[in-house]
């Protein structure tokens, strides 16, 4: 919050005169939740050319960076306890003659276009929600997706509460009579004039949410490419268009008269067997994952759970279908993914067992042995020395080895980490279920060891150094 420091803000500017001269029109700059994290936003283009200028993006933020200092992280989780990184994929439909599709106006229980096309969202999204997990599942977002700053695995549609209304109206009898209208929001400082409230509200514990006149999908790590997500959306929507063109030719049979009634029939069949994909609430409760699981909309936690589902039969048909990915080209897709899951968790364990091997343990134990070394002093000179910091100390060190020792088997067991391994997803869930969390095992040492050896024994740069020394 407030201003964006000097130096960064700096950076910035240099960065946004570097895509200006690519034609990426980013247009909106602030601080965002974290300490030294920001957000950048673009002006909305073609989905093709958005996902390229996406990349140049990331390329130029992180090339101007360097030159100003600085390390732009796209981690997903770069800091434990911090919030994490994502990209909002803000998404709709529109065409030369009638604009944006998804714009519902003031009255949009009066507006059977939109109200089509956002029925077409809502069974998209919950006929596919698990190849829209997939799209997002790599090793990063499985450390952001369900924390309290990202939308939780789970995928469901926040409509805010006008549109909940207008489709819970269909549901009960058929069609929507009315609309909510926009409120005015109270602040409790007399002096300030009213302040317009959006009828349809914000929600960001959502992963699909409708924000004004587009859907925004908030699920999407933020080094990914935004192109994968853009490909399954369009796909999902192709195929939903598709069920709805043909559902309402079955039944107007090109009768202008019939029309409106086979409108009303498609939306209430939509929202009555889909209407569950619909969520206003808090994703991050537990009672939200309580409640999914009886909507039955799948939760997976993990990319191991999540990647399979892009090889879905029904998947396949559709993608093959539409002339988008053939069932090879899904089964490579895969396949690729999950070799990159596993080369990225053995670089990680990799460097994890060289940092707490080569930097943290000599440290630990410089500094015990200065302890020792001060309780020895003080014994010789008939002083009682408080051993309690140095036991302490001395355990955890074997803890650490102990850990350590742990993370190198299996770093050994597992061979060459990622390239050509014969079954990259069996490769995959070993490295979920073994290689993680004995990497884990050993941060938790490290983490307690950095709160007890002294700062001037303590190699790496602390949360403090990295995050508020701007």
């Amino acid at each position: 919050f407030g201003a964006i420091p000097d130096r960064v803000l700096a950076c910035m500017l240099d960065a946004e005169r570097e895509m200006f001269k690519l034609g990426i029109p980013v247009k909106t700059r602030h601080n965002e939740v974290a300490p030294s994290q920001y957000e950048i936003a673009p002006v909305y283009e073609n989905a093709n050319v958005a996902a390229d200028h996406q990349q140049l993006t990331m390329l130029i933020l992180k090339k101007v960076a360097q030159k100003h200092g600085l390390e732009c992280l796209l981690h997903e989780k770069p800091f434990a306890g911090v919030n994490g990184s994502g990209k909002h994929c803000n998404w709709s439909l529109g065409n030369a003659t009638q604009g944006n599709l998804l714009e519902p106006g003031k009255t949009p229980h009066e507006n059977m276009q939109f109200l089509v096309f956002c029925a077409a969202v809502i069974r998209a999204v919950h006929k596919h929600a698990t190849l829209l997990r997939a799209v997002v599942a790599h090793a990063g977002n499985d450390h952001r997706l369900g924390a309290n700053e990202a939308p939780p695995a789970i995928i469901s549609i926040f409509l805010g509460d006008q549109l909940a209304d207008v489709f819970e109206q269909i549901k009960k009898s058929g069609s929507a009579a009315t609309s909510k209208q926009a409120g005015v929001m109270t602040v409790g400082v007399d002096t300030l004039p009213p302040l317009p409230k959006d009828a349809g509200d914000r929600n960001r514990t959502s992963p699909f949410a409708f924000t004004g006149n587009k859907f925004e999908f908030r699920a999407v790590g933020s080094s990914q490419s935004m192109a994968g997500p853009l490909v399954a959306l369009n796909t999902i929507m192709a195929e939903s268009l598709d069920y709805c063109a043909t559902e309402l030719e079955k039944v107007a049979c090109g009768d202008a008269a019939k029309f409106g009634g086979a409108v009303q029939a498609l939306l209430k069949s939509i929202i009555d067997e889909h209407g569950g994909v619909i969520f206003n609430g808090d994703g991050y409760t537990e009672e939200w994952q309580t409640e999914s699981a009886k909507r039955g909309l799948p939760n997976r936690k993990q990319t191991i759970d999540s990647l399979p589902d892009l090889t879905d039969p029904a998947v396949m048909s559709m993608m093959d279908k539409y002339k988008v990915l053939t069932p090879r080209e899904l089964e490579s897709r895969r396949e690729i993914y999950f070799e990159q899951y596993v080369l990225t968790l053995n670089v990680e364990a990799k460097l994890t067992h060289e940092i707490a091997k080569t930097t943290i343990y000599p440290a630990a134990v410089r500094y015990q042995s200065e302890l020792a070394g001060a309780a020895a002093n003080c014994k010789a000179a008939g002083v009682e020395f408080d051993a309690s910091i140095l036991t302490k100390l001395s355990s955890l060190i074997k803890t650490l080895n102990q850990s350590v020792a742990a993370l190198e088997h299996l770093i050994h067991e597992g061979g060459h980490g990622g390239h050509g391994v014969s079954n990259p997803q069996q490769a995959a869930g070993r490295c979920a279920k073994q290689v993680k969390p004995a990497m884990e095992a050993v941060r938790a040492v490290a983490d307690e060891l950095e709160g007890i050896v002294a700062d001037d024994h303590w190699p790496l740069p602390t949360y403090q150094e990295m995050l508020f020394i701007k």
